[in-house]
């Protein structure tokens, strides 16, 4: 049996062909390919602009930087996400207000979100944490009769829908990530969605060292290098053409998962109904302890890997006096990490594979 491989990117001769051009035109920042990558996720995701950053979490911190914090403003967060989340709002100047999260999504906790906002509340920023929507309906009210802004974390959400509507449409900015694990990948890549042209002038002016050409050496604001490459484009064009392939066939794993699990102590996570386009990026298993059933896989050469730390637990985060908590106990959190696990999800694995795997998942204990 081949190696068991956790999560990993398609790559093939469809990227190499895009590459191909590349060198044939030899433009390697952003240009013609960068255009239509842009142009491609744009029309997938149907908002109406998408700005290509080197990276998920720089897109964040343009999204913030965007809305022009202030020192004190806090960005309200579920305590279960990348730390990048948290690390692009400190970076742009902000406070973290961390909530709970709901145990079985991983996703922010709605009923948490109107007792942690005060008169420094800005901005709401729900992450679609392994492939599934947060209850956008819900918070976008909350956001309406507070008065704050949302920025949607959905570096995971690529492919995703809510209520039929691709993730990252519902807030002032909408954030992608293409990191070599995620769904499809660029290598390193980020997209920052938004609905008007000042925003898109903005955003693009923070990536562009404060200006809206390149080749100019006036610049009308401040900003940064955040650009692109034709390389990630190039790649990015041709996992686009797979995106559809890549999800249905991690559907299938997760599927088979679920229907051939049978083991009492087991359970595959359960999909939010609007939730209307799931993608199963990481197939996530709950169990009774998920270092024990790590340990247990890993004794027979499957890899697992556990879902994020608590950031209210984070060393980096815990004496940091611009991350806040609002509520004394964070037990949602502390069940969901004691108790979910994710489970191989790359597109390669086989039947063999999936087989060998359910049966030592079925003869656990």
């Amino acid at each position: 049996m081949d190696k068991i491989i956790q999560v990993e990117p398609i790559i093939d001769s469809l990227e190499l062909e895009e590459l191909k051009k590349i060198i044939s035109s030899r433009y390697v920042t952003e240009h013609d390919l960068t255009s239509e990558f842009e142009e491609i996720t744009s029309k997938y995701t149907k908002s109406k602009h998408a700005i290509s950053i080197c990276n998920g979490t720089c897109a964040i911190f343009c999204a913030l930087k965007a809305l022009n914090l202030k020192k004190n403003d806090e960005v309200i967060l579920p305590n279960i996400t990348f730390i990048s989340t948290a690390t692009a709002v400190l970076l742009a100047g902000a406070k973290v207000r961390l909530i709970d999260i709901d145990p079985n999504t991983c996703c922010m906790d709605t009923t948490k979100i109107e007792a942690a906002i005060n008169s420094n509340t800005k901005v709401i920023m729900p992450v679609h944490l392994y492939g599934i929507s947060c209850q956008m309906d819900e918070i976008s009210k909350i956001a309406k009769k507070h008065n704050l802004k949302i920025v949607e974390d959905a570096a995971q959400g690529v492919g995703v829908f809510y209520k039929n509507t691709h993730v990252g449409n519902f807030g002032n900015f909408g954030i992608l990530s293409y990191y070599g694990n995620k769904t499809i990948t660029t290598g390193e890549g980020g997209i920052v969605l938004c609905k008007n042209d000042s925003e898109k002038d903005t955003i693009y002016r923070l990536k562009n060292h404060g200006r809206i050409k390149k080749g100019t050496f006036i610049h009308e604001t401040l900003g940064w290098n955040f650009s692109f490459t034709e390389m990630q484009a190039a790649i990015g064009i041709a996992q686009m053409k797979k995106l559809n392939s890549i999800i249905d066939k991690k559907l299938k794993i997760f599927e088979k998962y679920k229907f051939s699990l049978n083991n009492n102590l087991l359970r595959m996570r359960v999909i939010p109904e609007e939730t209307t386009s799931a993608v199963h990026w990481l197939s996530n298993i709950h169990c009774d302890d998920a270092d024990k059933l790590s340990n247990y896989l890993k004794r027979y050469n499957i890899p697992s890997r556990r879902i994020f730390y608590p950031l209210c637990k984070q060393p980096c985060l815990q004496n940091n006096e611009d991350v806040l908590k609002s509520d004394n106990s964070y037990e949602n959190s502390d069940i969901a990490f004691k108790t979910i696990l994710s489970l191989p999800s790359s597109v390669y694995l086989n039947n063999e594979q999936l087989d060998y795997i359910l049966e030592k998942l079925n003869n656990y204990s």
